[in-house]
């Protein structure tokens, strides 16, 4: 299972689809695909709308978290163009239905797909709201019987503060859910590190900015962060 933020979509703007960052994403997913490796995906939906910004701004929060969804499904449609012009079969799986651009998601189904090894998007978070898609990905890789989730985010794993602001942050190499949760390290929501921890299901936290840093960490190299029991 493949995590990313919606963010991670937009390259240097500040909004919205940036979409050569998307095709350089599509091949890191690629490079992935072409060692045999069977990849769901989810992801977020913050560089269109964001639920927790439109509630804090006054709006009701479900009808919130619903227009975050329907950001997930605009996201997720982009990365499967971007995946298809690659020669890569991918489906788009919604969990709220549309079925002129997404199929509806049966847990049997989507694991055919895997089986076939067409690449899947997960969209519209758990179809729930006050459910994060860091939830809905924990989720699903529990249902498709992931051996573990790939959390792609701006940095290279997971620091004890923010590395971008202070120069003495420090990287762990490995860190345990109790861990992440105890020291409110910014890795997934409370939710979502619950849920891994049940079901002993790894995250690996790594740099999607990195070329070939997706690749790596499947061949054993790389740097990243293990997040574990």
């Amino acid at each position: 299972m493949l995590k990313i933020s919606g963010e991670a979509l937009m390259g240097d703007q500040g909004y919205g689809l940036h979409p050569p960052t998307v095709a350089r994403i599509a091949n890191e997913v690629k490079s992935v695909h072409d060692m045999g490796t069977e990849i769901c995906m989810v992801i977020g939906g913050g560089n269109i709308f964001r639920g927790l910004q439109g509630s804090a701004q006054g709006m009701e929060r479900a009808t919130a978290d619903y227009m975050g969804m329907l950001a997930t499904v605009m996201n997720a449609l982009a990365m499967q163009a971007a995946l298809e012009a690659l020669k890569i079969h991918t489906r788009v799986i919604s969990a709220i239905r549309m079925d002129e651009v997404a199929e509806p998601y049966i847990r049997r189904r989507a694991i055919r797909h895997l089986e076939k090894k067409r690449v899947i998007i997960f969209a519209a978070g758990t179809g729930n709201p006050y459910f994060t898609t860091d939830t809905a990905a924990t989720l699903r890789a529990n249902e498709m019987n992931c051996q573990a989730i790939f959390k792609g985010t701006k940095v290279d794993g997971v620091y004890d503060k923010d590395p971008k602001k202070h120069a003495d942050a420090v990287r762990y190499d490995n860190v345990t859910y109790d861990e992440v949760l105890q020291k409110h390290l910014n890795v997934m929501d409370a939710s979502a590190i619950a849920l891994a921890r049940d079901n002993n299901l790894p995250i690996i936290v790594f740099s999607l900015d990195e070329p070939g840093g997706f690749r790596g960490i499947l061949a054993g190299d790389g740097t990243y962060t293990r997040v574990h029991g």
